[in-house]
């Protein structure tokens, strides 16, 4: 494995890199979702030479964690070293295995997984915060990068500690999906050449996750692929719900109930509502819950504008979405289902709703298309519930600007060209008109059209100020 193996993550590559030529000790975190990615990078860039590397493992005793360490110290060594006793004990091996190795070279430790090490009563987070603090920091030719997919764990424990390891890590990655761009970057790296428009739905069905792309397969179409990846009797990712929530967080019930009922509410749910609707108390563990679900990229949380005290949150994993969509209780009914299904309006539902997601993943994309991508703003939702005097109306994407305009995104889906007729282009001055009443604000309001192959011009289409493609997302 090579760098040149690895696609799109320059800016994390180039970072690495000013780590490894530092002449300081390193000690680098890097974390982010299940299956996005992280060991393969570490792997590439250092090309597999580490002077020491080893794997949590899910669920095992602390005894069994320190068995893997000595068979790892073991073959760096090439001499059998017995098992510690406790995490101190293996530290202080490790501290004596890299004091013993050339002063005149770097030297690079991986722990892997490391959330996974951490296991109930092991003492393991103290004593490695003893090791980093009382030896590894002081070695000028050390790099230690340690990972883990419990970005919760990560978060917490090591990128927010405030105890031993406050401020103590010197480069902080925290390893994002693919944006359209590096999927399609991506897609092509495996000879699969597809529209940008099978592309997004593809990335609706399973996010810019790698190892799922990297399931897809050349000789197949899309359809097809979705359908072998979800449908057929043992489908790869049949199960992958399960694992991926099991294996993250501990309190696991609860995180998945949160999941699964902003799943049938994609404009999302209040903190109240999520009480009323889970029955989870209103404490600490909730906050928690739902900042580690924010945190590891499973949920967002969105502003809404004039009410800063107010937020919603909205399920923004695509995989997560997909599977309470198309796959739970459906029990492989028709292998081929997604192919069948091609065009029913449930799929076309779905496709309408996820583009919205896809947009509000893609921001600076879409601000460097209305040229404003040097121009702070922030973006929220807006809605305004009816009366008998007035239609209620809703914005899922708004963008503030510091130079005194706000952009009403309009996201519509579509096969072609989207027209705007006599009924829309009412029902987009309803909503200009009643934000404007309802904001109070004084400044311009532009409404932008985000569509996947333009607006087509007519007489009503004038009230547009700007567009977006989906070309213009792939940017």
């Amino acid at each position: 494995m090579r760098k040149e193996d690895v696609i799109a993550r320059v800016k994390e590559m180039e970072r690495l890199q000013r780590c490894l030529d530092e002449n300081q000790a390193q000690l680098i975190v890097l974390y982010g979702r299940r299956r996005v990615g992280k060991t393969f990078l570490i792997n590439a860039f250092f090309e597999g030479r580490f002077d020491f590397k080893i794997t949590g493992a899910y669920k095992e005793k602390k005894e069994v964690q320190l068995r893997y360490f000595a068979e790892e110290l073991s073959y760096h060594l090439r001499q059998p070293v017995a098992p510690p006793k406790d995490w101190i004990s293996a530290f202080s091996m490790l501290r004596q295995y890299l004091s013993d190795l050339p002063d005149d070279e770097k030297h690079v430790v991986f722990f892997d997984e490391l959330p996974w090490m951490d296991s109930a009563h092991s003492g393991f987070l103290p004593a490695f915060e003893h090791f980093w603090n009382d030896f590894g920091c002081s070695l000028n030719n050390l790099v230690m990068i340690v990972c883990g997919s419990a970005t919760s764990w990560m978060t917490k424990n090591i990128a927010k500690n405030k105890g031993g390891l406050f401020h103590r890590q010197t480069c902080s990655i925290y390893l994002q999906p693919f944006t359209l761009k590096e999927t399609e970057e991506y897609l092509l790296s495996r000879r699969i050449e597809w529209s940008r428009y099978d592309i997004t739905r593809c990335y609706m069905a399973i996010g810019g996750i790698p190892y799922y792309l990297s399931l897809l397969v050349p000789d197949k179409s899309l359809n097809d692929n979705i359908d072998n990846l979800f449908f057929r009797k043992r489908a790869e990712l049949w199960n992958e719900y399960d694992q991926l929530y099991r294996t993250l967080f501990g309190n696991s019930p609860h995180y998945v109930k949160i999941v699964e009922t902003l799943s049938s509410r994609r404009a999302g749910l209040t903190r109240n509502e999520i009480i009323q609707a889970t029955g989870i108390s209103d404490n600490g563990t909730l906050s928690e819950i739902l900042t580690n679900l924010v945190d590891s990229g499973f949920i967002r949380q969105c502003n809404v504008f004039g009410k800063k005290k107010e937020s919603y949150y909205q399920l923004c994993d695509y995989y997560s979405w997909f599977y309470f969509r198309f796959i739970k209780g459906y029990h492989g009914r028709d292998e081929h289902f997604w192919s069948h299904s091609y065009g029913s309006p449930s799929q076309n539902a779905w496709a309408g709703l996820t583009f919205e997601q896809v947009c509000k993943d893609h921001i600076q994309q879409i601000k460097h298309s209305i040229g404003i991508s040097g121009v702070l703003s922030e973006e929220s939702i807006w809605a305004v519930k009816g009366d008998e005097n007035h239609k209620g109306a809703q914005i899922d994407l708004l963008i503030d600007r510091r130079d005194h305009v706000i952009d009403l995104c309009e996201i519509k889906y579509s096969a072609g060209e989207y027209e705007i007729n006599a009924n829309y282009h009412e029902s987009l001055r309803n909503k200009r008109e009643r934000f404007r009443e309802q904001s109070g604000t004084k400044k311009t309001l532009q409404i932008v059209m985000i569509t996947t192959y333009g607006v087509k011009k007519n007489k009503y289409s004038g009230i547009m100020s700007n567009q977006v493609t989906l070309d213009d997302l792939f940017r």
